[in-house]
């Protein structure tokens, strides 16, 4: 409540990133009271004034150490999400992007924020780990695929 009145809750962005490397995407377990110890992909919340792109690039740096490169950045879809049923229900409106490597395969993620996230690696796509956040599970039931060029996925 502010001076006496109920705040209503709005939804947020998410912005995160399908970071992909031959046939594997990287993954991180969720320390978080929304989705806690589930597989998700990096990324966060859009800051004001920010590009999808910007959003991308800062929430992986922050949370793995790794560089994308911001030109190479692809827009794959967008979700509407709505936790009704956490501690704190919640709204989100996620931004999927698609990135790779600044400088090839040569860097490796850090857990920049072990708070947040139990660790992150890289998973093949054909054999995801369990269980994955509800956003990105619903996506691969779906049928959703985040490479380029589909089925036959870059090397």
């Amino acid at each position: 409540m502010e001076n006496g009145t109920k705040i209503a809750a709005v939804p947020r962005v998410a912005v995160v990133v399908f970071l992909l490397r031959g046939k594997a995407v990287l993954l991180g377990r969720r320390r978080s009271s929304v989705g806690d110890s589930t597989f998700a992909l990096p990324g966060g919340h859009l800051e004001f004034g920010e590009s999808f792109e910007e959003c991308a690039v800062r929430e992986l740096k922050e949370e793995t150490g790794l560089d994308i490169d911001k030109k190479k950045m692809e827009l794959l879809t967008v979700t509407n999400n709505v936790f009704s049923e956490q501690p704190k229900p919640s709204h989100y409106v996620t931004v999927f992007m698609r990135g790779v490597l600044a400088d090839g395969d040569d860097q490796l993620p850090q857990n920049l924020e072990p708070t947040k996230c139990d660790g992150w690696d890289w998973y093949d796509w054909a054999n995801l780990p369990e269980p994955l956040f509800w956003p990105l599970e619903k996506m691969v039931k779906s049928g959703f695929n985040p490479f380029p060029n589909s089925p036959q996925e870059e090397e």
